[in-house]
């Protein structure tokens, strides 16, 4: 029995997956896990360990083809798995809330973002439509959304990938839970806006003495939030402890594996000849400029890393170079060549040439299409494969990504956020490319799964010679396997140069601010940069009231 400070309480649970065809698979084995009033479970693993299904089963929620089989879950001491829908639905979104992975796949496009902020709060009646509205700009003030009241007048579309994930916290604070699930909320933040959600987030916590379940493949940013952590793997947790014994002894040889992968390194590769060559680009979203007077270079065989806050424009640029945005001024040169600035007006040989890997599987993916169809259709489309070569390919292609072939037939509801952004690198690596611009490819895959696709690219950097574009905010990712670091603000390239340059010696103030918010595996390390911080501004203020007087 659980006592009255806990407020939700997994007991041995097991939830299955069955498959179109019958088969039955085990995702979560016997999982037990507690969570206290105001305290914050940090749960890690690799993608596809259970993590995001434990997080769901906890408001009763299960994906599709997924059922629990066994064991119980409390919250606050009443049934969750058992009991009519209707008790279920009254838990969700108010006393208990989710914070998804993807924000983009969340959102209704049609609708805008005031709209569905409030809404769990309007309809439930807890606040009439003025009370929450104010509620809502105060969350998008207290979580630095630009603009504040007048940010909910947007659409998801009009907005950054970070803004819609802080949108979507701000959504799950409305009605002062009890209890959130955070499903990889920071995934889709540059580091210096993690670090205003973490700091938002946690003062939340501490404040409303709100529960947490924090599910993550940052063993950085769990030490900055959770009190304790469970390891989980293949559906079973290895390991259990408070975050300082686990981050200074941890247990498990898994558990081991996890905090040492974090460090990773790779070497520089030499130039083979000009690639790309993007010069004097400008692009706008109607009215508004994102690009200006953007200019690079990507030698082949190279890796150029392109990072920056959220909302810099990289993106933006990504979707420039592929033909998705038709820029308003500069132009893209390919070996030479000039690329016409529509995809629709290149020709089927130079769509292959340069491929796209879209931040977001989960709406990159047709949700109606199997894998192998997902993957097979660029072997079709670009070379003219059919039947068992065809077939061969595919599955030759999933391991390269480390899926096997069982899912050949899965649809993406199917699979993990992780399993589903391997899916989209098999898709891009079909079409034989010679530029891949990787669109935050990682960010949604742990850190052992991160490793192993950053090295299977390199590897393949290594054979075929092709060249990356690497759009990310983790600068640990940068330092890995970069040759040449861009760094962007306000759609402006602000420095660039080598990767020993940028990341070691930086010019820049802004490269200096970046860096200085990458998250440091030691408890403490979110509270000190704060504190930093205020010691910076109260320093400031006092220089310039002395300079006044």
């Amino acid at each position: 029995m659980s006592d009255a400070k806990t407020v939700l309480d997994i007991r041995d649970l097991f939830v299955e997956a069955v498959s179109p065809r019958g088969d039955v698979t085990d995702i979560v084995r016997g999982v037990s896990l507690q969570v206290k009033r105001g305290e914050v479970l940090g749960l890690v693993g690799e993608s596809g360990a259970g993590k995001s299904t434990i997080g769901l089963a906890a408001l009763g929620y299960f994906k599709p083809g997924c059922r629990a089989s066994g064991g119980a879950i409390t919250f606050a001491g009443e049934p969750v798995l058992t009991g009519p829908e209707a008790g279920r639905r009254k838990l969700r979104g108010v006393k208990a809330a989710y914070v998804a992975q993807s924000a983009a796949a969340s959102f209704n496009p049609a609708k805008r973002l005031m709209d569905q902020v409030v809404e769990a709060a309007v309809s439930r009646g807890d606040m009439s439509r003025a009370e929450a509205e104010k509620r809502a700009v105060e969350l998008f003030r207290a979580l630095r959304l630009p603009e504040p009241d007048a940010f909910g007048r947007k659409y998801p579309h009009q907005v950054s990938g970070g803004q819609l994930q802080r949108a979507m916290t701000a959504m799950a604070l409305m009605c002062d839970p009890d209890l959130i699930v955070f499903d990889e909320p920071t995934t889709a933040l540059d580091v210096t806006t993690q670090v205003e959600v973490l700091l938002a987030m946690k003062q939340a916590i501490r404040e409303r003495g709100v529960s947490a379940l924090y599910i993550s493949h940052d063993l950085a940013v769990v030490a900055q939030i959770a009190d304790r952590v469970a390891v989980l793997r293949y559906g079973e947790v290895v390991e259990e402890a408070s975050v300082d014994r686990m981050l200074e002894s941890p247990q498990h040889p898994y558990t081991r594996t996890l905090w040492a992968v974090r460090k990773l390194s790779g070497g520089a590769h030499p130039s083979k000849g000009r690639l790309l060559e993007v010069s004097g680009i400008d692009a706008s979203y109607g009215a508004f400029k994102v690009l200006h007077e953007v200019g690079f270079s990507i030698e082949k065989g190279q890796t150029v890393a392109l990072v920056g806050e959220s909302g810099s424009g990289k993106s933006t640029l990504g979707r420039v170079i592929a033909g998705l945005l038709k820029p308003d001024a500069g132009t893209v040169m390919l070996c030479g060549e000039p690329l016409p600035a529509e995809a629709g007006k290149r020709s089927r040989e130079m769509l292959r040439r340069v491929q796209l890997i879209y931040q977001s599987a989960d709406t990159a993916l047709n949700p109606r299409q199997r894998v192998r169809k997902i993957v097979g259709r660029p072997l079709t489309f670009y070379h003219g494969l059919h039947g068992a070569k065809k077939n061969a390919r595919i599955v030759e292609l999933l391991k390269m990504v480390e899926l096997d072939e069982s899912f050949l037939d899965r649809m993406p509801a199917q699979m993990s956020g992780g399993q589903k952004q391997r899916v989209a690198i098999a898709r891009a690596l079909a079409a034989e490319p010679e530029l891949i611009i990787c669109d935050e490819i990682t960010s949604a895959l742990d850190q052992v799964v991160q490793a192993g696709i950053l090295k299977m690219l390199d590897e393949l950097q290594a054979r075929l010679g092709v060249s990356y574009l690497f759009v990310t905010h983790d600068l640990e990712i940068v330092k890995a396997i970069s040759d040449r670091v861009i760094v962007m603000n306000a759609g402006r390239i602000v420095e660039q140069g080598s990767r020993p340059d940028v990341i070691d010696r930086p010019a820049q103030d802004y490269t200096r601010r970046l860096l200085a918010a990458v998250p440091e595996m030691a408890i403490g390390w979110l509270d000190r940069l704060v504190a930093q911080k205020n010691d910076d501004r109260a320093s400031l203020r006092s220089r310039n009231i002395v300079s006044i007087r």
